[in-house]
């Protein structure tokens, strides 16, 4: 089975009650799952903007609570994603 370009494998799964998330997969995000914050700072991998994105464009969803216990190098991963998404095909 192909892995999809758009899942994070957690390098520190999240734990959820019973539950354990040990990858996510990140949506393309719309406009109005990026209000609230400025393309510049999500393009420049500001947590704080990150924090308020990724709850809205992640499967399984995780909550800002989630977010905020992430390991440092999964947020970068999922940084890089949101990245990826802001970048134009052209520029490719």
């Amino acid at each position: 089975m192909e892995q999809n370009e758009n899942v994070v494998v957690l390098e520190t799964p999240l734990k959820r009650g019973e539950t354990e998330i040990k990858q996510v997969e990140l949506m393309k995000p719309n406009a109005g799952s990026l209000r609230g914050v400025r393309l510049s700072d999500l393009a420049g991998s500001d947590v704080d903007s990150l924090l308020v994105v990724l709850p809205r464009i992640t499967s399984p969803n995780l909550t800002k609570a989630d977010c905020l216990n992430l390991d440092p190098a999964d947020l970068i991963a999922m940084a890089g994603k949101v990245i990826g998404f802001l970048t134009s095909k052209s520029d490719e």
